[in-house]
């Protein structure tokens, strides 16, 4: 084996080592570890020990988990998630981590050996802001565009907090026995809390109602959540007022976890607001935007203003507010997002309809029309899937109105065209704004299937509007910085072998609004750790994924 240099060395003479040398029948066992250790300062016998002992390492270990199996990787260009520049090295993983970064002489090396040949290595992504329960759903979307760790419980509603679980540690504990394709990492729901306590009436909660939403919040933090996420456009999240959120904002900075927020507006006049109230919540814990956008917001100079709120605060170096973005111009989600808020929700909706009708259909006339009209709104339900809005109306002869008058708020869900390209992609390019799918195993929207693969064929390959190493970090590094995941997102000596090799010029998402269920192509060798869980399309490994919790 040759080294190439000695920072990158990392599997050294140590106590490990210094047994495999042991084992190997090289040296004695009274040969004294001190002296070892001074020896190994010379350079030709630091090679020779080395050499030895890796043949121990590389053979198919006895490990806890029993699935590892130590390889090495060579041939290929890394980009290890930091922005610095891809550079060409070999990498042995052993024990599920990375365990030497440099050059390898595999002649005489038994055990696994992956040619990257000139190929590309980076971490797994991270999706920072993603949806589903993996008791019940399958996740090889994400495995299949690149996606080896996942934030679930987002949006404020979480499995975690959900009723038919006494306590979150027995959700944790129900999903530490249970097949884990990927990483999985949760944030406890506000809305889902909420609702688990019956606290869904617009009164503000008195103060034993508000000691219990922050006692139940502090169990989740203290079960290994990483944070709370709050939904404040929907219900019951959207009752909350600033003050609750104020305490318990102050929770989740006890806690050193990160408020991930669905704003309380998206469309474009009340952006400021909804981001200042974020903002004033980041004095007490880290925040972060969820899928950033504007709703009815026309330029790149619009989404420059909002970039210029959002990190008014920052300070060189640190991420005070933080952001997430997905690579597409329609939103999804469920049709209560065009009533107002006083006919949201079954009872108030019914209410209206019959006490305030003519208001209630003006209202929603006038929300559609500035959504860009019925021909945006795309359905992703029955019986209207895969239809538009106005489709539906000119079908049935009856106007759009009337389809939402007979649907209510709870009726349907779907996709919104209400993005400006040239405003979302201020964000989508920001070395800033993590890339996220906001995505799900069976949320009708491109973004579930595509989201990662596309920031490389779209915005790397095609437009160039994002170098290779700029998008990485947005997808490894920095959504791992946000979560605060440790020993993740970048590849470096000691941090978990998730890792990637693919040729960038074959990546392609293959999702479309028709379509949506497509799973992304290119990505040849996926590894979750340490583990080859995906080779050329085809899982390996269907329980090599680990459930993460945040540790206090």
């Amino acid at each position: 084996m040759r080294v190439a240099s000695e920072e990158h060395l990392q599997v050294g003479i140590d106590r490990k080592l210094h047994s495999n040398l042991l084992s190997s029948g090289m040296f004695s066992k009274e040969y004294d570890f001190k002296k070892l250790s001074d020896w190994s300062n010379c350079r030709a016998c630091l090679i020779l020990a080395i050499f030895i002992a890796l043949p121990m390492l590389m053979r198919p270990g006895d490990h806890s988990s029993g699935r590892h199996e130590d390889l090495v990787i060579v041939g290929g260009q890394i980009i290890d998630g930091t922005r610095n520049p891809a550079y060409r090295a070999d990498i042995l993983i052993s024990e599920g981590k990375i365990a030497f970064i440099g050059s390898i002489d595999t002649n005489s090396m038994p055990g696994m050996v992956i040619h990257a040949d000139d190929k590309i290595i980076t971490p797994g992504f991270i999706d920072s802001h993603a949806h589903g329960d993996p008791l019940t759903e399958d996740f090889e979307n994400f495995l299949a565009m690149g996606v080896t760790t996942v934030l679930l419980g987002q949006d404020g509603s979480s499995p975690v907090n959900a009723v038919n679980y006494d306590h979150p540690k027995l959700y944790f504990d129900r999903l530490e026995r249970a097949r884990k394709l990927i990483n999985l990492a949760f944030l406890s729901g506000h809305g889902t809390i909420r609702s688990r306590l019956g606290y869904t009436s617009p009164a503000p909660l008195n103060a034993h109602e508000l000691n219990q939403l922050k006692e139940h919040t502090a169990i989740s933090l203290e079960s290994g959540c990483f944070g709370l996420s709050t939904g404040l456009e929907y219900l019951p999240g959207a009752l909350a007022g600033e003050d609750e959120l104020t305490e318990l904002a102050q929770v989740v900075g006890n806690f050193d976890g990160i408020m991930m927020s669905h704003l309380r507006s998206e469309d474009d006049s009340l952006m400021e607001a909804s981001l200042n109230e974020l903002i004033r919540l980041n004095r007490y814990c880290r925040a972060h935007v969820s899928h950033i956008k504007v709703v009815f917001g026309k330029s790149a100079a619009r989404g420059e203003e909002i970039l210029s709120l959002l990190y008014q605060n920052n300070t060189e170096g640190t991420l005070a507010i933080s952001a997430d973005v997905y690579p597409y111009m329609a939103s999804y989600t469920g049709i209560g997002i065009v009533f107002p808020p006083w006919a949201k929700t079954r009872t108030s909706f019914e209410m209206a309809r019959l006490n305030r009708r003519e208001e209630l259909e003006k209202y929603l006339y006038n929300k559609i029309m500035a959504r860009n009209g019925p021909g945006a709104t795309l359905f992703a339900s029955r019986p209207f899937t895969g239809k538009t809005l106005e489709e539906v109306s000119n079908e049935s002869g009856k106007s759009f109105v009337e389809i939402l008058m007979n649907l209510g708020p709870q009726g349907a869900s779907g996709a919104y065209f209400v993005m400006n390209e040239a405003l979302q992609e201020v964000f989508i390019t920001d070395p800033r704004i993590a890339i996220a799918s906001d995505g799900g195993p069976s949320l009708r929207h491109p973004r579930s299937y595509g989201t990662f693969a596309k920031i490389i064929n779209k915005y790397v390959q095609k437009e160039k509007k994002l170098s290779l190493e700029q998008a990485i970090h947005k997808m490894t590094g920095l959504p791992a910085q946000i979560i605060g995941l440790e020993g993740r997102g970048t590849i470096k000596v000691g941090n978990y072998a998730d890792l990637l090799i693919f040729d960038p010029a074959q990546v392609e998402d293959h999702a479309t609004f028709s379509d949506p269920y497509l799973i992304s192509t290119g990505f040849e060798y996926i590894f979750i750790n340490g583990n080859l869980v995906r080779q050329k399309e085809k899982d390996l490994c269907l329980d090599c994924g680990s459930l993460l919790k945040k540790t206090h």
